[in-house]
């Protein structure tokens, strides 16, 4: 029953679930902080603007506001980094590490080979018999 839970855990949809939960809820507050308070200064500093929130241009009277949007993109592409380098690298290796010490299906063991054999085998009957 263990070793049932242990491939349930690593299988590919519930990490990736995992991955999504922890995105959402414990990496957004400290991404955005760390976007807002030293990422965004940083830039600032180069680019000469000290908030991105207020970088806006105007086309036909309609105010386009892309400094959020440049915030919301330097948080993102922090935030797969870390998820990225944090859970999916960390997760990859355990699974390789468990694919290894399990043996490979022989054809003689795996089932579905099995039954496809005798459906090819079956499917040569037919046709040897339908041709004569």
């Amino acid at each position: 029953m263990f070793s049932e839970f242990k491939k349930f855990l690593l299988r590919g949809n519930v990490v990736d679930l995992a991955v999504a939960v922890v995105v959402g809820a414990a990496f957004t507050a400290v991404v955005n902080a760390l976007v807002k308070d030293i990422i965004t200064p940083l830039i600032a500093a180069v680019g000469g603007k000290p908030n991105f929130e207020n970088l806006t241009f105007t086309l036909h009277n309609s105010k386009f506001m892309y400094g959020d949007f440049l915030n919301a993109l330097i948080s993102f592409v922090i935030m797969a980094g870390v998820i990225f380098f944090f859970v999916v690298q960390p997760v990859n290796q355990l699974i390789k590490l468990a694919k290894r010490n399990e043996k490979p299906a022989t054809p003689a063991t795996d089932p579905q080979l099995a039954v496809l054999e005798e459906i090819r085998d079956t499917l040569k009957e037919q046709r040897g018999k339908s041709s004569k």
